[in-house]
């Protein structure tokens, strides 16, 4: 059996196939991630980054292809299945967390994730709130101080840092984020990257990370893929990843749109995108 934390092989995926509106995202992407590898993902939209999250999690039905999770076939789990490997963060801040739930309640919820039973026989003792308010004060934000408080009523980026917890708490075999600091302010933004990669550094997780932004792709992780129409088109790692700067990868991005890969108004959606 692989020691790999996740195996590609083969996906293939298209949406609304025979119409005119049929998008080929994924075109036989292969990719093998080892255990403790932070791996960034960029690419212009339609590129196929998020559909590759998404076939991993499951919310996506691959028409060909094989998705491994520590040496595990998933690839006919549905989500739910997959769940207690995974922990995900998605852009919107508002859609990893319940609002009517407590910052407390929502915890508790993510420590049954994977799970069958329903969450509140976990139940919510003196004990565990002491333990959930020492998870929260490693974020930084005093949300150790507002366990009652509905998540409602937190900042957008206080509920990006809470859905950060959350997806970690049980430290899964895999972390996904796709764009997850994009719809937040620029403090915000920096703060949940500052606890995303300290959470990841402290448990070694497995992670692979979806942005916009160059300088994000080129200063963080250990290794970096460039996505192009649902292809790998480069793969960055070692020293190669350590000494690529943002200027590296606009010369990378004007040697697609010269190839024709690229025509000129996507080559400059892509450098408004990335700049």
């Amino acid at each position: 059996m692989s020691g790999a934390a996740l195996e590609l092989i083969g996906l293939r995926h298209t949406f609304f196939p025979g119409t005119p509106s049929e998008q080929r995202a994924l075109e036989g992407v292969d990719l093998t991630v080892e255990p403790g590898s932070f791996v960034v993902v960029v690419g212009i939209n339609g590129s196929g980054k998020s559909t590759m999250l998404n076939a991993i999690a499951g919310t996506v039905v691959l028409d060909e292809g094989v998705v491994r999770i520590a040496g595990q076939d998933v690839t006919h789990w549905p989500e739910h299945r997959r769940a207690g490997m995974i922990g995900r963060v998605f852009q919107n801040p508002f859609s990893g967390t319940a609002p009517h739930l407590t910052v407390a309640e929502n915890l508790a919820i993510a420590l049954q994730r994977g799970r069958s039973r329903a969450i509140f026989r976990w139940g919510l003792s003196s004990a565990r709130r002491s333990h959930l308010a020492a998870q929260l004060a490693n974020l930084g934000l005093g949300l150790e101080h507002r366990l009652p408080t509905p998540t409602g009523a937190l900042s957008g980026g206080q509920r990006q840092a809470l859905t950060l917890l959350m997806a970690t708490i049980l430290r899964p075999g895999l972390l996904l984020l796709d764009e997850h600091t994009a719809a937040l302010d620029p403090r915000s933004a920096e703060q949940v990257l500052r606890l995303t990669e300290e959470t990841v550094a402290r448990d070694r997780l497995t992670t692979l990370m979806v942005t916009h932004s160059m300088h994000q792709a080129v200063r963080i992780g250990d290794r970096l893929l460039l996505f192009h129409r649902g292809r790998i088109l480069d793969d960055f790692s070692g020293a190669r990843k350590r000494r690529l700067r943002v200027e590296d990868l606009l010369d990378r991005f004007d040697q697609i749109r010269n190839a024709d890969m690229l025509d000129e108004s996507a080559a400059e959606m892509l450098r408004r995108a990335y700049v």
